[in-house]
């Protein structure tokens, strides 16, 4: 309890006692550990969201199964996850800490939203006629992104312009999530590598541990990886990737802000515009934590603000040379350990 503002009101060593303890003691947020004896995280989580659906931190390993089980867990309703290491978990609790308690006090401030029933895959949706030639669609994202991207990706047509995306997510990852998006969407979907082509119906997912940054040769967009260092404590950044769009496409580009927290992405996405991009921001009442796009909202860098499912529509409005209808123009503790 290195936090005045959290209170562990109980630990549990396995799903069953921790189902007690949260039936019993109500608390305001729920780290729960991937792997328990008796009952998983994963089965454990399911039940809570059933019964009593509260805000939900996984603990997660590093390995494979760990990272794809985390992912199911966003899915179904856990708003984030923390990774940890395989061994001496004291000493990352101690580098840790700040981490884990920032994310404890923004996941009791988040906004559960309902899981919506979605099919594998959705049938391509009829393409717009393109604004620009070889217009760039630039994506960025943080707590809560993972399933708004994926609700994004899905409304998408199969020839939709190349995407390059942003989410915050640690290297173990990103190739997962990436693996993942590509089977429930009609566009295509890959971890980025350096020199990647942004192309036509592809969207490009930034690795963890590296920034991603689009790079242009005659009309030919590109992927160039680094680890530059962090930006706005991020590596991947949002505002990299949108200020690299700015040098790369200028107005023939789209700028999408999703839920997140922190403010990573405001600076890139206002540049976007000030260069005649299109841009659009996820609203206050679909967003799982509001900080990023707030950001974006006060420095004016959002043309539009819009609830996450009609995000597409306004893009492929941007793509056809229209206005998008239903597109608001933009305004220019306690917790249980288990």
């Amino acid at each position: 309890e290195r936090d005045p503002g959290i209170q562990v009101v109980a630990t549990a060593g396995d799903g069953y006692i921790a189902r007690r303890k949260v039936q019993a003691l109500r608390p305001d947020v729920v780290t729960l550990d991937v792997v328990m004896p008796r009952m998983d995280g994963l089965t454990l989580l399911g039940e809570l969201m059933r019964v009593r659906p509260l805000p939900v931190v996984m603990i997660s390993g590093q390995t494979a199964e760990s990272c794809d089980v985390t992912l199911q867990a966003l899915e179904r309703g856990a708003v984030d996850f923390i990774c940890k290491p395989q061994e001496d978990l004291q000493a990352w609790i101690a580098v840790a800490g700040d981490e884990i308690v920032e994310k404890v006090k923004q996941a009791a401030r988040a906004r559960l939203r309902p899981l919506p029933l979605r099919e594998a895959l959705r049938p391509p949706v009829p393409a717009a006629a393109a604004r620009t030639a070889r217009p760039l669609i630039a994506i960025g994202a943080s707590t809560g992104g993972t399933e708004a991207i994926v609700e994004l990706l899905m409304e998408m047509p199969s020839d939709s312009p190349g995407m390059v995306i942003v989410q915050h997510m640690p290297r173990e990852f990103t190739r997962r999530f990436a693996e993942r998006c590509d089977t429930r969407t009609a566009v295509r979907v890959k971890e980025a590598e350096h020199g990647d082509e942004v192309r036509t119906g592809w969207a490009l997912i930034a690795p963890g541990g590296q920034h991603a940054r689009v790079r242009r040769t005659d009309r030919r967009y590109w992927v160039s990886l680094d680890e530059q260092p962090p930006i706005n404590r991020h590596r991947p950044s949002v505002d990299a990737l949108f200020e690299s769009v700015v040098d790369a496409a200028g107005s023939d580009s789209i700028g999408v802000l999703l839920t997140g927290m922190g403010t990573d992405g405001s600076r890139g996405l206002l540049a976007m515009r000030r260069a005649g991009a299109r841009t659009v921001v996820q609203d206050e009442s679909s967003c799982v934590v509001f900080g990023m796009p707030r950001e974006a909202i006060a420095v004016g860098a959002a043309e539009f603000v819009v609830p996450l499912g009609r995000i597409a529509r306004v893009v492929l409005g941007f793509l056809g040379g229209q206005e998008s209808a239903g597109a608001a123009p933009g305004r220019r503790l306690h917790a249980l350990d288990a």
